[in-house]
């Protein structure tokens, strides 16, 4: 995700959690990361990128966040002069005077409200690197310090520019065993990096599959790509989303775990694009066997978690017509 260009890139219910949780926002108080073990990510979700900066797209505060996005992921986390290790800074003047107390609030406010807040690492442009213990320490540490401090539930882990499955899978179990059960994590791999088991990127999702909640693969700016059928098909149709899709699939990863990744509007991408109604019938196809183009998958996943979408400031700047859409079909998946 690029933060300059167009995209390149329980014991408690929960209306009594729900109260809680408003409840301690409203006295100062932080719940941290002990309220994502009660406040599970629904069985069908969509993820939206919410942009701590501004790049033409619709700016926004936390709070604005459509309703319709289950899990915002906040992009992005900066990388310090300590390999491995990440911090967060709030543009708060790019985004018209938005303080880190507001932003706290609104992330209480969001997870009273039922949704999960976490923080994103990488982006198009981010350098950070896990190479080594060293730096796989230095990342577990500093996201869990990110999350006891702003009340993050989790991590996303966007990292364009390559990744280290050995020491990536080290820092992300070594962050489970701080947070607990609970944690919301996530990953949003460019096509390339999902082609293949062997490949860096799957490998880690496969070795951190007892803690991984969805990765939502950027199904855009890619150009054509194999699919699990062997077949080459173009972005910005149905076949490459279910194509691609099965390979994840059918190699390890559960139907929960897996997301379809587009972008909100033709302006947040330099290419892929697809209409709501495109990500709909992909999610038909893969779910449910209907909506399928010219690949139709040899069985159902019912279970798929959902859709994602760069970004709620592109969503919003068109609309939100893509949350409208992709959000309702989504929540109404069997």
């Amino acid at each position: 995700m690029d933060r300059t260009r167009r995209r390149r890139t329980g014991a408690l219910t929960g209306a009594t959690f729900a109260a809680l949780s408003l409840a301690l926002a409203l006295t100062g108080l932080s719940t941290g990361t002990a309220d994502a073990g009660t406040r599970a990510v629904p069985e069908h979700a969509v993820t939206g990128y919410w942009q701590n900066f501004d790049n033409g797209a619709r700016v926004q505060k936390l709070s604005d966040v459509q309703d319709e996005y289950d899990i915002i992921a906040v992009s992005f986390a900066d990388a310090t002069g300590t390999p491995g290790e990440v911090t967060f800074n709030l543009d708060s003047a790019g985004l018209g005077g938005y303080t880190v107390d507001q932003f706290k609030a609104d992330i209480k406010a969001k997870q009273a409200a039922g949704k999960s807040v976490i923080i994103s690492v990488g982006g198009e442009k981010g350098a950070v690197a896990v190479n080594d213990a060293a730096s796989a320490n230095a990342f577990a540490e500093s996201v869990h310090k990110l999350m006891r401090e702003y009340g993050f539930d989790g991590v996303d882990i966007d990292l364009e520019n390559g990744l280290d499955s050995t020491y990536m899978t080290q820092a992300l179990k070594s962050l489970a065993g701080k947070t607990g059960p609970g944690l919301v994590l996530t990953m949003a791999p460019q096509t390339i990096d999902m082609q293949s088991p062997s490949t860096e990127y799957f490998k880690t999702a496969l070795a951190v599959k007892d803690i991984l909640t969805v990765v939502n693969m950027q199904y855009y700016n890619s150009g054509s790509m194999l699919g699990c059928d062997g077949k080459v098909h173009s972005q910005g149709t149905v076949d490459f989303l279910t194509g691609l899709a099965c390979i994840q699939l059918e190699n390890g990863l559960a139907p929960s775990q897996v997301g379809i990744g587009v972008p909100a509007s033709p302006k947040a991408a330099g290419g892929g694009y697809v209409a709501p109604d495109v990500v709909n019938d992909a999610l038909d196809c893969l779910a449910k066997g209907t909506g399928c183009g010219s690949f139709k998958p040899s069985k159902t996943y019912p279970g798929i978690r959902g859709a994602m979408a760069w970004s709620t400031n592109w969503d919003a700047a068109a609309g939100s017509a893509w949350s409208k859409s992709v959000g309702a079909h989504v929540h109404g998946l069997p």
